[in-house]
């Protein structure tokens, strides 16, 4: 059995791309808030380039980037963005990833805490949330706004164990398909830091940023985190 059986008490699940399935919803939403708000100095391709780059940061301080630092301008354009999002989210277009809720179901009844985060507002994560039944899936929800700062940054996987109460980032995974909750996940000290290949970014960008797992697929984590025994002979 892994050394790391029974010491996790906690696991932080991205959602878009992780734990619920994106499918191209985060660049179509983008594409259609320039289309209402035409707010960047830069060329379309650069801007998708960069927001494909930058997948799992907080929305708003990406549009702050590409909007030249006009927080008027940036505001607009996320809130273009979080109105094409949630048009998306209403048409059906959400669904989970196969075996994401039911790992997270086996963690709860283990004992284990878990939490969902991500780089949306809250009224975003608030609409794919209830889209999906998922309300009270988790122990925890966090947006960005109620942690601090949003990923790369280990605001988020830290405000969850306070909130959890868990004493030790030892004992904390962090599970997502980008660099950036790979990174936030390794600033915040977590044991366990898993890439999964279901999102934005491949197994090179993940193993780059620090994963100490890749994996195909977020119902993957449940072989690290709850291994059967093998009977003693």
């Amino acid at each position: 059995m892994s050394a790391l059986v029974g010491t996790t008490r906690l696991v932080c699940f991205d959602m878009a791309g992780t734990t619920v399935a994106d499918d191209g919803l985060v660049e179509q939403a983008f594409t259609r808030a320039l289309d209402e708000v035409d707010s960047i100095a830069i060329g379309r391709d650069t801007a998708l380039r960069y927001v494909r780059d930058t997948m799992g940061e907080s929305k708003i301080t990406v549009f702050r980037h590409l909007s030249g630092g006009d927080e008027a301008a940036a505001r607009s354009l996320n809130g273009a963005f979080e109105r094409a999002y949630e048009l998306l989210v209403d048409a059906g277009l959400c669904a989970p990833i196969d075996g994401a809720e039911q790992l997270i179901t086996k963690l709860r009844a283990a004992g284990v805490r878990t939490a969902l985060t991500t780089g949306f507002s809250r009224a975003t994560a608030d609409r794919i949330l209830s889209a999906l039944g998922w309300q009270d899936l988790t122990d925890l929800t966090l947006v960005p706004a109620e942690a601090g700062r949003g990923r790369p940054y280990p605001d988020l996987v830290l405000t969850a164990l306070l909130r959890l109460g868990v004493d030790d980032v030892r004992q904390v995974a962090t599970v997502g398909d980008t660099a950036s909750d790979v990174l936030a996940g390794r600033r915040a000290g977590a044991a366990i830091v898993a890439g999964v290949r279901t999102g934005a970014h491949d197994a090179a960008a993940l193993r780059a940023a620090g994963a100490t797992h890749v994996l195909n697929s977020v119902g993957d984590l449940e072989t690290l985190l709850l291994p059967t025994d093998t009977p003693e002979e």
